[in-house]
């Protein structure tokens, strides 16, 4: 079923940069209304007035900590005292930290895991019953590349990401003939601010960068299809890995991604330039 974005009202969550902000740019252009999530109200209010100006469409800005105990419940009502129905959704917030497990902060960690993981089940839980009374919406949960590898550095990160990826394929299958589609977006490495808030470059392991542009048009081309799967990957060398690392052992894979993420190698290649 074809999506009809101009009769949409799509939440974005982490809309105020990088991918989030990718979404709400280019539902904009496609004439959908939006209702814009993240903490930083100054962005957000900046990104709304600019896509209201340019693409005469309707945004609200719901400035909110996904961290919270009940982030379904609560934005549910947030959105409720503006009077909006929302009709399709967008779990793009998210966070990673980097370094041995073993000397992370167990609150950060607390906090990854209810950003990355609780949110984007509670809110899935608490929208997709408008969701599913206008009909003809989408629910898209952006993953990772590290969903489909164990991640040593980032292992609460690589965690969370599979919990998105397999939630987000079995909730496919349950949606099959609603009207609704729902999949998984699994970006590699973007040029966001995913490495300024991780604290390191080492967390994308020098890796080439795709933009968020690409990254979203791959998500709504994805979409855009007759019939869409439930799952999408970003970026033909990241399908490509995605495949190969299918072939190969729990032991071998997780050797391979400890290398990956060795800040000491990034060290000697630098060295040896």
């Amino acid at each position: 079923m074809a999506i009809a974005y101009d009769a949409q009202t799509v939440l974005v969550t982490g809309a105020s940069s990088g991918i989030g902000r990718g979404f709400a740019i280019a539902l904009a252009a496609r004439g959908a209304d939006l209702v814009l999530v993240a903490r930083r109200a100054d962005r957000l209010e900046r990104l709304a007035t600019e896509l209201r100006d340019r693409h005469g469409v309707t945004v609200h800005t719901i400035p909110f900590d996904l961290s919270v105990p009940s982030p379904g419940a609560d934005l549910r009502a947030a959105v409720a005292q503006r009077g909006v129905r929302v009709t399709s959704l967008v779990n793009n917030a998210g966070f990673g930290s980097f370094g041995p497990f073993a000397g992370e902060d167990p609150e950060l960690l607390a906090r990854e895991i209810a950003v990355n993981v609780s949110a984007p089940v509670q809110l899935t839980a608490a929208f997709l019953p408008q969701i599913r009374a206008a009909g003809g919406g989408f629910v898209i949960n952006v993953a990772s590349m590290a969903a489909y590898a164990p991640s040593p550095r980032m292992a609460v990160y690589g965690a969370s990401k599979a919990f998105v990826l397999s939630f987000s394929e079995a909730l496919w299958a349950e949606l099959r003939g609603t009207g609704i589609t729902a999949f998984a977006l699994s970006p590699g490495a973007t040029s966001t601010e995913f490495n300024q808030v991780v604290g390191t470059d080492d967390a994308t392991a020098g890796a080439r960068m795709r933009t968020p542009e690409a990254v979203v048009a791959t998500a709504l081309a994805h979409l855009d299809r007759r019939d869409p799967g439930p799952s999408a990957i970003d970026g033909r060398g990241n399908r490509l890995g995605a495949n190969a690392v299918r072939v190969l052992t729990r032991r071998a894979t997780v050797s391979l991604m400890g290398r990956i993420t060795d800040p000491s190698r990034r060290d000697r290649d630098r060295a040896a330039r």
